[in-house]
């Protein structure tokens, strides 16, 4: 475990507070983690893995896929099947 000395304002100190209690957590550090955690999802792309990548390149030489010029071609399909 790494440990930091962080300079935080008070509105941030405010909103720490709100998720520690929350969620019911020790301290600051475990809120801190947790919005790191949940907002980190968002940020890192995950790679997607080998056999999935194949899958899909599979159904585009096999013709199963449909490309659309523009959103509204593509609704005009869904809304007449």
């Amino acid at each position: 475990m790494v440990q930091a000395v962080i300079y935080i304002d008070e509105h941030i100190n405010r909103i720490l507070n709100v998720v520690k209690a929350k969620y019911g957590l020790k301290d600051k550090s475990e809120a801190i983690s947790l919005v790191v955690r949940e907002y980190g999802d968002d940020i890192l792309e995950p790679e997607l893995r080998p056999e999935y990548v194949a899958k899909l390149k599979k159904i585009e030489r096999e013709g199963k896929s449909k490309t659309y010029k523009n959103f509204a071609e593509f609704r005009k399909e869904i809304e007449n099947a």
